[in-house]
């Protein structure tokens, strides 16, 4: 029952480097073994003496890349183990460094065949590629333009490494092969052709190119949106804090500041967690007093929510197979001031103790272990690694997941599949096959569910009134894609 995608939310180096902004003018001390080329200011350019980019962030990218794009691990893992080898980069500089790689990752078709031209290294072309797309979309620059990337770039590359990036932010993108244009395998490029579908598979690979933003969920235990929304933009715009479009708990920050020095954070008034992933835990809809399982719980983003709308009242079982992720699950709970979650390690979904349980719970989410694909704007590396085997294997222990779990449930109560996948295979096939090994089971509409909660338009967010599913787009809402499905078992 281990998550075969990287776990979402605070829990990744993503998360916690890249949500940083680095201030006008820093330097930084890092002395990477191996630097790039020196660079002196472009000539003609205006004020460069507050740059946001150094060589030394490109070295660190030169000699991060090559086991970045061997794609023999997850590359959070890589960033994060390189990291720890540079205890001397600051926060600042980790944000730019990892942004860069990720957006290496999102662009990798496109970037390598543009790397082909130009001078220096492939390493080093690359590395420029990928800042001039984190300090032009990805939150770090000072304006968020290729021209600014370029200005703040000034201190890193040559003159002729300028008129290659100019020419690289005026390509037109029309004129390339789909599949170097899309930046998608050629697996799932041909898998979105039928869901969602021709008219609509190229803007969600646009889409899945563009970072993330960084939405946190306030911890109504402790806190109320609207103070905390005030609070952070009391701060001079250092934060930019909106209100997310449809979650009611949600704050959408526009920068990428260090939010895990702030007191909020250490608090445990918000945690880090994407939109979607906030709606989904509405789908479950748990209530005070009731008893409710977490099924594949992981280092508990989705628990600690569903614990907030108990309010901290009931039982809460956090299951997982994997001890670190529950181990992870502790501070954060801490933090959250909620005394109703019980973390439990369990050795497979067959465990004695799920068994003990069976007949006797209200409400199971299982947050099924999958391919991820629907977070590719935060975890990119997982295009390149995932496949179609991969996936084909993912969907057996689905499945059994899925059954096990089921067995939880007391009449009446509420079963919820949900993914992070945008794949029919392991969203509505997987569950049309419960429905049929299981007539003990209903489908409840997503819609119904929802009812007048979460409305884009007259319907609400994610639901249809043409089929029962509950299904996130980032193309069409701006948040990671989510899958889920809706039972109940029969009185």
């Amino acid at each position: 029952m281990s998550k075969a995608r990287p776990e979402r939310g605070a829990k990744s180096t993503r998360s916690r480097a890249s949500d940083r902004s680095p201030s006008s003018g820093a330097r930084t001390q890092s002395r990477p073994q191996r630097r790039g080329p020196e660079a002196a200011p472009v000539s003609g350019q205006k004020n460069f003496s507050h740059a946001k980019a150094l060589p030394q962030h490109a070295a660190h990218l030169e000699r991060l890349l090559p086991e970045l794009l061997s794609f023999d691990q997850p590359s959070d893992r890589v960033v994060s183990r390189y990291f720890r080898a540079e205890p001397q980069l600051g926060n600042r500089d980790r944000a730019l460094i990892a942004e860069s790689a990720f957006a290496i990752l999102r662009r990798k078709n496109e970037m390598s065949q543009f790397a082909s031209s130009g001078s220096g290294t492939q390493a080093r072309r690359l590395a420029l590629l990928g800042m001039m797309s984190a300090l032009s979309e990805g939150g770090l620059g000072s304006a968020n333009r290729p021209e600014s990337a370029l200005a703040d770039l000034a201190h890193v590359i040559q003159p002729s490494e300028y008129d290659w990036l100019k020419r690289y932010s005026e390509l037109d993108r029309d004129t390339l092969a789909p599949m170097v244009r899309n930046n998608l395998p050629e697996w799932l490029w041909n898998a979105f052709e039928s869901s969602p579908g021709e008219a609509q598979r190229q803007e969600l690979a646009m889409a899945l190119m563009r970072p993330a933003l960084l939405d946190l969920r306030v911890n109504t235990i402790k806190a109320n949106r609207d103070t905390l929304l005030e609070e952070m933009n009391a701060l001079g715009g250092r934060y930019q804090a909106v209100p997310t479009p449809f979650s009611p708990d949600g704050i959408r920050i526009m920068g990428k500041p260090a939010l895990q020095n702030s007191s909020w954070f250490k608090e445990g008034l918000f945690e880090v967690q994407d939109e979607g992933s906030q709606l989904l835990c509405h789908l479950l809809g748990p209530k005070r007093g009731e008893m409710v399982v977490d099924f594949c719980a992981g280092a508990g983003g989705k628990t600690l929510a569903l614990g907030a709308l108990m309010r901290s009242t009931g039982r809460l079982y956090a299951f997982d197979t994997s001890e670190r992720r529950l181990a992870n699950l502790k501070p954060r709970q801490a933090r959250s001031g909620l005394s109703n979650v019980h973390p439990v390690w369990i050795d497979s979904e067959n465990d004695s103790k799920v068994k003990r349980l069976a007949g006797k719970i209200d409400r199971v989410l299982v947050d099924a272990p999958c391919s991820g694909i629907g977070t590719l704007r935060r975890n990119p590396d997982l295009k390149w690694r995932q496949t179609p085997a991969a996936v084909a294997e993912l969907n057996a222990k689905q499945a059994s997941i899925l059954a096990s779990a089921s067995r939880l449930l007391k009449p009446g109560g509420r079963l919820v599949y949900a993914t992070c996948s945008l794949l029919p295979q392991e969203n509505q096939a997987i569950a049309l096959q419960f429905l049929e090994k299981h007539p003990e089971f209903e489908l409840i509409p997503a819609a119904e569910v929802l009812k007048d909660h979460f409305l884009d338009g007259v319907q609400p967010i994610g639901t249809s009134p043409d089929n029962p599913w509950w299904q996130l787009w980032p193309h069409l809402h701006g948040t990671d894609g989510f899958f889920g499905a809706i039972f109940r078992r029969k009185a």
